[in-house]
């Protein structure tokens, strides 16, 4: 098809409304635009395609031969549109919303909390992916993630959904009570992080803890690190939204809190691509992480 040979979009819409109301000021009212912008547009059809299109006829307008083909033609060829765009948002709303968490967040914050989302939405269907690598939101097909870090990614839209309170954390036999005014009480335990975790090796530093002078076991994940904190292996420090559940459940105890207020879990979903099921994800996100803001 030779798109160049056929008349614009805007100038075929404009004759389309105009037959159809057969009144070019009702035309201009569903298409928001003003009754000289119609008489314009049909105008410059009939001159392009060299018929005449609609006559005036009392206080409103007949439709000629030539402009009662066209005006079927556009009318059954707009409805197939529209038809194929109602179909492609539909299969958007049935299929799963796809999410990509970290596992630490997935295990500590998400699968928690997830149950009251299925009771509230079971119509809506979603895949969790968990993973601690960087997606693409738009290549890899991901509707909506949470990373953990200070807000800054290129091209998505960021919100925070959890503070960046920091705590640190031990089983209560491995305290045994003590009291804890500063990390430096805390220099003669065993310590374990994860590895990859750099920035909290900074945060604890800042707080003046030299990790060089502590026995120190970095492991792979999160998951790992919790178990090692809760079987009384070590001391971690941890973002408080993951430990919040262990700490009110006895499993382990707050020794100390750090702020550091330009980090955070944060949503990232694509600008401009959000579906209503999405939103609504999203939605329910937002009241949880309002919930542990206020814990």
């Amino acid at each position: 098809m030779d798109w160049r040979s056929l008349p614009s979009l805007a100038t075929l819409r404009a004759f389309e409304a105009a037959a159809r109301h057969q009144k070019l000021s009702q035309a201009a009212r569903e298409l928001n635009v003003t009754h000289a912008a119609i008489s314009q547009h049909v105008r410059k059809l009939e001159e392009e395609l060299g018929e005449p299109l609609l006559l005036r006829q009392g206080r409103g307008m007949a439709v000629t031969d030539a402009g009662r083909l066209l005006a079927d033609a556009l009318g059954s060829g707009f409805a197939t549109i529209a038809d194929g765009v109602a179909q492609i948002r539909q299969r958007g709303q049935e299929r799963a919303v796809q999410i990509s968490v970290t596992p630490a967040f997935a295990s500590h914050w998400l699968m928690p909390r997830i149950g009251s989302y299925w009771a509230e939405h079971p119509e809506i269907k979603i895949n969790i992916n968990p993973s601690a690598d960087l997606v693409d939101l738009r290549r890899d097909g991901v509707d909506l993630a949470v990373r953990y870090g200070d807000g800054n990614w290129p091209n998505v839209d960021t919100e925070l959904l959890t503070d960046g309170e920091f705590v640190v954390v031990a089983h209560p036999d491995l305290v045994q009570g003590r009291q804890v005014t500063c990390l430096s009480d805390l220099v003669d335990l065993p310590w374990v992080m994860e590895d990859h975790m750099m920035e909290r090796r900074r945060i604890v530093e800042e707080e003046g803890i030299d990790l060089n002078d502590v026995k120190l076991t970095t492991m792979q994940t999160s998951d790992l690190v919790s178990s090692a904190v809760a079987a009384g292996l070590g001391v971690s420090v941890q973002p408080r939204s993951l430990v919040d559940a262990q700490i009110d459940a006895g499993a382990v105890v707050s020794l100390y809190r750090i702020s550091q207020s330009e980090l955070g879990y944060y949503i990232l979903t694509r600008p401009g691509a959000v579906t209503q099921n999405t939103a609504t994800f999203r939605d329910w996100l937002r009241r949880k992480g309002a919930e542990g803001a206020t814990h």
